[in-house]
């Protein structure tokens, strides 16, 4: 029988309204300042296609209209947002929740797997590309108060941007508690600047009738086409919506989109279209010719602040996209910062964060104006959402027991509208549309390259390891002497030896009189809780003192194996195992290639490449330094 899931539990999060607050300033950052640039955009574009009469600015309102409608409040908020992997959602998020639920259909997992991948990849296109256009948007408001400040506004965004990425590492806990009523204000101003509008042009709001969209379409199927690549833009951010759940819950998310984003962002839009009817001389920048010559520079102000926030949405986004395909195994080990003692989701990633503002410096300068780069823009958010709806129908399908026909229902409207995005966002590939794809390309490389190299990898160390139980068998008849103490071994599973643990009898002869093996073990949920990560059993008997140890941890969870053995002691009591007493030892393969490099083994060469830079165990365990042993062999790659 066919089932809708429930709505995910909110009561969690905290009171209502503070979360409802706290999610204007977080989720709808990006989608709240598209209406600086998505109309500018479908008016300006360099095809000239789209005319600035009432005609056509009637079709354009209607189709953002229905597309902010259909794509937002029906797929996101009133289906997707109900696949909650534990509270938690995102791309990769649902593919884990996809992963645990489809462990028996390899061939659909894999394809499952390969989506979610690829969209987690297009992701880190949208991060780079949503600061860089969002805040030139914004400064470039400046050139209406000045004509003069146009030369301005790269090297201004470029000093906003660099004041931004620069401050990530100090956390976004404080600055997060102003992010709420600066968007309240956002907002409210969207919805003031559009209001003197819409009086003076009424008739403006018949534009949210469908047949507005329709007749454009039938009467002007190519331009309509075109039109939809730029049109996309009122729906960027909307990934977020799901993404971010798990920090705020699903009602905030929701009560906040109905009753405040949602309406002030068509009131803007339908004042935008209504400025460019009366005045088609203000398509170059319909947002700002809303408000009066002396409020525009409180407006570039205010704007920029919503835009940095919008910005500093979608870079945390990465952060938590970048722990998530670690923890699945899609990246190398990435050292992260908590920068919260009591939200485990903030986190800071240094490499991350700096590789991102690389890359939004090198955009800026290299297109010099949001317009430009928007063209760039609309492929990472279509394939995002394509790839969103795919995972979406296969959960409903495989998990949920949907009906065909609601599969075929969703797929043709949304799926339908979804493709025509992105198809009139392929004929903009020559002028920027490459670049979500050579970026999408490259990190679908790099996480495949990497899911298959660890795989090898484990392969050929299961076989230098051997197997545990004969190596339990033959210390135990061997009566190797015992010495006082406890010693560690991180190890991720209970079926080979430890390297560091089978090095250390080969070289000293002699065993700790505790010995505990312990596994970090990864699940696809967000958050494991504290009571139930520790299981512990006897690889021996109890008076071997050989213990392992599965510490459970969901991606949002520190891995930290002190920890671990903290837990681990209240299971095993008898062996008295005292954490700040033991000591551990940590098994390092180094990989090394003998010979020169084959043309066709470019892949292996990336990996070995990636396994360098990957962070140290030692950090990411958590493991004390003055009570660390590394022990390392090599292994032939």
């Amino acid at each position: 029988m066919p089932v809708i899931p429930p709505e995910p539990e909110d009561n969690r999060h905290g009171p209502l309204a503070p979360l409802a607050l706290a999610a204007l300033g977080v989720v709808f950052g990006d989608i709240g300042t598209s209406p600086l640039y998505a109309l500018q955009t479908v008016f300006s574009a360099d095809h000239n296609a789209v005319a600035p009469d009432a005609p056509d600015v009637y079709g354009i309102l209607s189709l953002v209209f229905w597309s902010v409608t259909l794509v937002v409040s029906v797929k996101y908020v009133a289906f997707v947002m109900r696949a909650d992997n534990d509270g938690e959602g995102g791309i990769l998020a649902l593919v884990a929740l996809l992963r645990h639920t489809m462990a028996n259909k390899p061939r659909r997992l894999a394809v499952a797997t390969l989506l979610g991948i690829t969209g987690a990849a297009l992701f880190y296109g949208d991060s780079v590309i949503t600061p860089a256009i969002s805040v030139m948007s914004a400064i470039e408001g400046l050139a209406l108060v000045n004509p003069d400040a146009e030369e301005l506004v790269v090297p201004a965004s470029i000093a906003v941007l660099t004041v931004l990425f620069a401050a990530q590492r100090w956390g976004t806990e404080k600055v997060g508690r102003a992010f709420g009523p600066v968007m309240v204000v956002w907002f409210g101003v969207l919805g003031v600047l559009g209001l003197p509008a819409i009086v003076a042009h009424p008739t403006i709001v018949q534009a949210f009738l469908p047949w507005y969209a329709v007749e454009f379409i039938v009467e002007r199927p190519f331009i309509a086409f075109i039109a939809m690549g730029a049109i996309v833009l009122t729906i960027t951010g909307a990934e977020a919506l799901y993404a971010d759940m798990g920090h705020f819950g699903a009602r905030p998310i929701r009560l906040s989109w109905f009753f405040v984003v949602f309406p002030c962002l068509m009131l803007n839009y339908l004042g935008q279209g209504a400025t460019i009817i009366n005045d088609p001389s203000t398509i170059d920048s319909p947002f700002f010719h809303l408000a009066p010559s002396w409020a525009r520079l409180p407006l570039v102000i205010l704007a920029t602040l919503a835009t940095v926030i919008a910005s500093q949405a979608v870079i945390s986004g990465a952060f938590s996209v970048s722990q998530q395909a670690t923890r699945l195994g899609f990246l190398p080990r990435l050292h992260v910062k908590h920068t919260s003692e009591v939200e485990g989701g903030q986190i800071y990633i240094g490499s991350i964060n700096w590789m991102l503002y690389v890359g939004v410096v090198v955009l800026v300068l290299a297109f010099g104006s949001s317009v430009h780069l928007a063209n760039a823009y609309g492929l990472a958010v279509t394939g995002t959402l394509i790839l969103t709806t795919a995972l979406f129908l296969l959960l409903a399908k495989e998990v949920w027991g949907w009906p065909l026909w609601r599969l075929v229902a969703i797929a043709v409207v949304i799926g339908g509208l979804e493709m025509i995005y992105f198809a009139a966002n392929v004929i903009k590939i020559p002028s920027g549309g490459w670049l979500p794809l050579l970026i999408g390309a490259t990190l679908l490389l790099v996480m495949t390259t990497w899911r298959d190299g660890s795989a090898e990898v484990a392969r050929r160390r299961a076989v230098l390891e051997g197997p545990l139980e004969d190596f339990i068998a033959e210390i135990t008849a061997s009566g190797i002497p015992r010495v006082p103490g406890v010693s560690v071994y991180p190890h991720p599973d209970r079926q080979t030896v430890p390297l560091a643990l089978k090095e250390n009898v080969d070289y000293n002869q002699v065993l700790h009189e505790t010995i505990v093996i312990v596994s970090i073990v990864n699940e696809p949920v967000p958050h494991i809780r504290h009571i139930d990560r520790a299981r512990a059993n006897d690889l021996g008997s109890a008076d071997d003192g050989i213990v392992y140890l599965e510490y459970h941890v969901g991606f949002n969870d520190t891995q930290d194996v002190p920890r671990a053995v903290y837990w681990g002691s209240g299971l095993v009591p008898e062996l008295l195992l005292d954490p700040d007493e033991a000591r551990y030892f940590l098994s390092v393969v180094r990989l090394q290639h003998d010979g020169p490099w084959r043309p066709w083994e470019w892949r292996r060469r990336l990996f070995m490449a990636l396994n360098s830079v990957a962070a140290r165990r030692t950090g990411i365990f958590h493991l004390p330094p003055d009570r660390t042993v590394v022990i390392g062999s090599q292994m032939e790659f």
